[in-house]
């Protein structure tokens, strides 16, 4: 499996470092979630302002959040186009950069911890996972912290 993540920076604030550490629990999710193919994601570092206007936009709701996932497959079955193993293209994950910064603040740990929560996060949602029930969340989150705890990045 090899994985393509297309960073893009509206913020002109994430260093190559934290891009590495968004790159490496992505990896440890993909496999932990047995993803054989190879794949590709988007991510995008926005500002409050920005996502407030995407939520508002694609959510109905009119304020900044922390992360939002465009996920790019439905259903479960894939295509092969004449044989040839293709590109899981599974999404977009767009970030808040000053919503991560205020949520590290709000709970008390790191701002590469709460970047790391969110870009899994969001690449859960992009593998189909959701929250909106306490037995869904339960699972989402459970994968999420597993993910965290492989990697070393503890609350």
């Amino acid at each position: 499996m090899n994985v393509e993540i297309d960073f893009l920076d509206e913020t002109n604030s994430v260093t190559e470092k934290e891009e590495k550490l968004i790159r490496d629990l992505i990896t440890i999710g993909l496999k932990k979630e047995q993803v054989e193919e190879d794949c590709e994601i988007s991510i995008t570092f926005v500002s409050n302002d920005k996502i407030q206007e995407i939520n508002r936009e694609y959510r109905g709701k009119d304020k900044p959040t922390d992360v939002i996932s465009f996920a790019l497959e439905e259903g479960d079955e894939e295509e092969i186009i004449m044989g040839a193993p293709e590109t899981r293209v599974l999404g977009d994950i767009i970030i808040s950069i000053e919503k991560t910064k205020e949520q590290a603040e709000e709970y008390g740990h790191s701002f590469e911890r709460e970047l790391g929560f969110l870009a899994v996060h969001g690449l859960l949602h992009l593998l189909g996972y959701d929250h909106g029930t306490e037995q869904e969340e339960k699972e989402m989150f459970s994968k999420q912290e597993s993910i965290l705890e492989e990697y070393g990045l503890k609350r």
